[in-house]
């Protein structure tokens, strides 16, 4: 079983994952009705449980120099498909592996690069790791939202 989540703690979880940047332990407080050192402390809290792993600006490739973010699907034996994860994250381009329960398909890669020529360099790279590429699809648009369930109800906007 998991962590075990409050209505404050939900309420928090969808304010950060609203917007973490630009919202203050006080914007939380006033919407769960605790203090700002409440909120600290619950958010602390989650961090050292592992609920809250970590803090990433979502980056629109598109405006930068590495304006193409490309999808590999990949297949690697199910016994060394957390080895291949991090095997994958080390190489330059390589922004995001998601390991998936699947027999086929099971390894999820998302790299960015400048160019076509980058993108072969990244793929080559990772098909000489042992990683079986089947198939490359290029991202146009990603969108993302916060999980509802949590706190959404409980989150005076």
């Amino acid at each position: 079983m998991g962590f075990e989540l409050d209505d404050i703690d939900r309420g928090i979880l969808h304010r950060l994952q609203d917007d973490a940047r630009h919202t203050t332990a006080a914007d939380i407080a006033g919407e769960v009705g605790v203090t700002a050192n409440t909120v600290r402390n619950r958010i602390q809290r989650l961090e050292e449980a592992g609920v809250i792993a970590g803090y990433v600006p979502l980056i629109d490739y598109e405006q930068t120099e590495k304006s193409m973010h490309m999808v590999v699907q990949c297949t690697v034996p199910i016994h060394e498909r957390g080895e291949a994860a991090a095997t994958a994250l080390e190489f330059d381009g390589v922004v995001a592996v998601r390991e998936l329960m699947t027999g086929d398909r099971n390894l999820r890669i998302d790299l960015v690069a400048a160019d076509t020529d980058e993108i072969t360099a990244i793929v080559s790279r990772l098909q000489r790791a042992g990683i079986d590429v089947s198939e490359e699809e290029l991202l146009k648009a990603e969108y993302r939202q916060p999980f509802d369930h949590f706190g959404a109800d409980t989150v005076e906007e």
